[in-house]
């Protein structure tokens, strides 16, 4: 086992080579997944309200 004074001497080494991303990349990508997460809301409430529907149908269908 590594002393402590070398183990963060090298865990310093490592943070170094961490690629940040930019601000404009942050933004970016918080604003992508804000859209694809809206779109899958209203992607699987239309399917929702589709299979509420038909079920509905079925059942007044059959309860006749």
């Amino acid at each position: 086992m590594a002393n402590p004074v070398q183990f963060i001497s090298q865990v310093r080494s490592e943070i170094g080579k961490i690629s940040w991303p930019t601000r404009r990349e942050v933004i970016t990508t918080t604003i992508m997944v804000l859209i694809m997460a809206t779109l899958a809301s209203i992607f699987f409430f239309l399917i929702d309200l589709a299979i509420k529907s038909g079920l509905s149908g079925i059942l007044h269908f059959v309860g006749s």
